[in-house]
């Protein structure tokens, strides 16, 4: 069955246009609700629940309100706890055992973009069937339980400190962060109140930033997304390390103490080797299409298996699955430590590098001295939805020239988003200036292609 609604990350789009509308949430609520309820195990009379968490947009409190009714409407108890990261919700659900867990998000998206994503009860994304599910059940008529039947609803006031001690439990008990000065970029979204302390508590003096939401900025010039305030931040406090998330605290970038920025794939590789040093990589890394050709060389000299998924962290976990392996991750930041958690987790991933960086008493220069990463350039070209570049003869005539001007010593890869109407066109070789030449020649073409 095709999808109509869910994407690779739930389903998003700009607030106020179809689906992120009131009233399609409410039925989305409601239809999730009768899914579950459906497929729950639960005693006979005993109600199912669900935990709804979201970032820091405005539209949130407007999303939450109407998920609430439609949950309710169909019998399921729901819990709210208010503004959260991503990955806390998916840890949450499974610490407080319910069926669900619903985030409220766009993750890296503008404020005026929101979204929903749904975690099962043992904390992973829902398979794809039970999203089938739901979609099927959006197309039957609401049907308000009798009112002794309705969900309740309740806040869960303590949510922030029981992620707080989870996320430190993911760090070694015999190391700590005492005498490291870190900035730590919030981006004005939902680890503002949450990752700082748990850095701060494990030793770190801690320099906070990006940490004021106020509805509206959620990634503006912030975060991992923008590092430039973090680069800057670092040098005018002499910190020694910063770390930045996007607004949900799914993916983590990070800078040292030069201001050198650290991308997705060089914080894979440093968690990897540090894993394989210890004895407990536990099999190889999964990466995606995007990845660097430099990382995957770099694997492979040193005899640690590497296989490529589809652009997206669920794509990630499901190879990780298939393989039997725990680690895995995107360039972008999103990385997936499966013995520590099941989903990808901002701050978790921050705590793993640093476990290295402490292990080894290294800087992340020396930590990354021989990753050499080939000049990736990405330029992403607005088009409209179902825009078919595959099969547009003048788009894959460039991708051809494009790929003979590179010679075999790189690679060009389009691919359609997940989460918004743009076409990605990634181009990698050894040269700077040549990889960014092509790369927009490419894009260029697209959006000829695309009128």
């Amino acid at each position: 069955m095709k999808r109509k609604y869910f994407g690779t990350d739930g389903i998003r789009g700009r607030v106020g246009e179809a689906p992120i509308t009131p009233d399609f949430v409410m039925r989305l609520g409601y239809a999730a609700g009768k899914t579950l309820i459906a497929r729950s195990c639960l005693p006979k009379g005993e109600r199912p629940a669900v935990l709804i968490g979201k970032d820091t947009r405005i539209s949130g409190y407007m999303l939450e309100a109407a998920l609430e009714a439609g949950f309710s409407a169909a019998g399921v108890d729901v819990m709210l706890s208010g503004p959260m990261p991503t990955p806390a919700v998916a840890y949450l659900t499974r610490a407080l055992r319910l069926q669900a867990g619903v985030v409220i998000s766009a993750s890296h998206n503008p404020y005026d973009d929101n979204g929903i994503k749904f975690f099962s009860a043992d904390g992973f994304k829902l398979a794809d069937e039970t999203e089938e599910a739901i979609e099927a059940a959006l197309e039957e008529p609401m049907v308000t339980m009798p009112s002794a039947g309705l969900g309740r609803a309740r806040r869960v006031n303590d949510a922030p400190g029981r992620y707080i001690e989870f996320c430190k439990s993911t760090f070694p008990s015999r190391l700590d962060l005492r005498g490291m000065r870190l900035v730590v970029d919030c981006a004005h979204g939902a680890t503002y109140h949450v990752a700082p302390h748990v850095f701060h508590e494990l030793g770190a003096d801690v320099v906070t930033i990006g940490a004021e939401p106020d509805g509206l900025n959620i990634n503006r010039d912030a975060g991992a997304l923008y590092p430039q305030g973090l680069q800057q931040a670092i040098r005018a406090q002499g910190a020694d390390l910063g770390i930045a998330f996007d607004g949900d605290g799914d993916r983590v970038v990070m800078a040292d103490a030069e201001g050198r920025l650290y991308d997705g794939d060089q914080l894979l590789y440093v968690i990897a080797l540090l894993r394989r040093e210890l004895g407990n990589l536990n099999g190889g890394v999964a990466g995606t299409l995007m990845t660097n050709y430099a990382l995957e060389r770099a694997f492979a000299e040193r005899g640690v298996p590497f296989k490529r998924a589809k652009v997206g962290d669920r794509y990630v976990l499901e190879l990780l699955l298939q393989e039997g392996w725990e680690l895995g991750g995107e360039n972008s930041g999103h990385i997936i430590c499966l013995d520590r958690h099941t989903t990808g987790d901002g701050v978790v991933s921050a705590l793993q590098v640093l476990h290295a960086i402490r292990g080894r008493g290294e800087s992340l220069a020396e930590l990354t001295r021989e990753l050499t990463l080939y000049p990736q350039v990405l330029v992403n070209v607005r088009v409209e939805r179902g825009f078919d570049f595959r099969n547009h003869a003048g788009v894959q005539s460039a991708v051809r020239e494009t790929e003979r001007l590179l010679n075999g010593d790189g690679r060009v890869l389009l691919r359609a988003s997940g989460t918004e109407p743009v076409i990605r066109v990634m181009v990698e070789g050894r040269s700077r200036e040549q990889v960014t030449r092509l790369a927009q020649n490419l894009a260029d073409a697209v959006r000829e292609a695309a009128g």
